[in-house]
Order: structure tokens, then sequence, then C-alpha cells
């Protein structure tokens, strides 16, 4: 139910995607939440926490190489849960974490590839935190445009927007999701000049 809720939520996005050469995109959102790192840090690493705002279900092993399973459909049979399989590859406690991702099984070729997102914690005064989501890592071509549009929103519109409301309000009810905002208005950003 929540997949289908947040494919016919994203499903708009993919209208529109302007064709990009590789690597030259990214997608950034920041949110400053009035808590410290090492307050925000388990909401990213454990699975209460992502249960509290990212999805209804995961697999977290806090270590580098250790899983990173998002699973926005927990029921589902494996493969088809959300993020099975991904992988963390930094693990720097109250400062970083970056780990692999994947794309909804509607674009096979680019799920069958990875790309990766990092996320920074970064002070702000004695008790605020701004945290900074990258996707990178995409691809040329048109299935790997649609892969970036259907995340734009995803992450602006739902993780990104439902993790500050978690930091407002308290966890989110999966059963009776919230209406959220996007964070920013469009948070793909070109890395380099247009030619």
């Amino acid at each position: 139910m929540l997949c289908l809720r947040l494919a016919a939520a994203l499903g708009c996005a993919l209208l529109g995607a302007a064709t990009a050469a590789a690597q030259d995109r990214q997608i950034r959102v920041d949110v400053t939440v009035a808590a410290t790192p090492a307050q925000v840090w388990p909401l990213w690493t454990t699975n209460e926490g992502v249960r509290s705002f990212f999805a209804p279900g995961s697999n977290i092993e806090l270590k580098v190489d250790g899983l990173y399973e998002i699973f926005f459909a927990p029921a589902a049979p494996a493969g088809q849960r959300g993020a099975d399989g991904m992988r963390l590859l930094v693990v720097e406690s109250n400062r970083r974490l970056v780990f692999t991702w994947n794309a909804p099984t509607a674009l096979p070729y680019v799920r069958g590839q990875r790309t990766v997102v990092s996320v920074d914690f970064t002070p702000v005064g004695a008790d605020s935190t701004r945290v900074t989501l990258r996707h990178t890592g995409w691809g040329s071509g048109p299935e790997w445009d649609e892969a970036i549009a259907y995340f734009e929103p995803a992450w602006n519109g739902f993780v990104m927007a439902s993790f500050k409301r978690r930091m407002e309000h308290g966890p989110i009810d999966w059963k009776a999701l919230p209406t959220l905002q996007p964070v920013r208005r469009n948070a793909i950003e070109r890395l380099v000049a247009a030619p």
C-alpha cells in the first residue's frame, strides 16, 4: 500500500526529465534541525530510527560493507521490498554516512546498477545540525533520466520532508501518512555547466 501511494505521488515527476550526461548532476537536499549530530545520527543508523521517518521496515548493520536495506514494502518478497541488498560505504559516527542505492523495479537496467547516497551531519551552533543528503552516480540515457526524475521528489518531497517532520512532531505513523511539502523547489543540481 505504501509503495503504491509513493509511486502515485512520485510518478508525475517522470515527465519532463532533461537528458544529461553521466555524473553532471546530483540530487541535494539540506534540512537544519534543532538537535545535535549525536542526537540525529541514530535516526539514520538504527532500525528504530530509520523506521521513525524513512520507511516502515529496514535491516541495518552499522559497519562499512554492512547492510543498509530500507523496506518501503516490508511484506513484499525479497528483492521487491525497496532498497534490498544496499551496503554502507562510509560510517563516520555523527559526521557522515554513505550507502549504495538502487532504482525501482520498473527501471530494470538502472536497478541493476548502483548509485551512491551520502548524508552529512554538520553542527550549526551548539544545538542544531544541518543534514545534507546527496544522491550521485547517475548514468546517461532515458532510463537514467527517469531514475533521477523519480528520486528527486522521493528524497526532497518524502524522505527529507519526513525527516524534518519527524524532528518537529515525532515518528511517522505509517498507517496514516502525513501530508508533506518538498524541502526545495527542485533538488536536482547540475555539477558542470551546460555546453
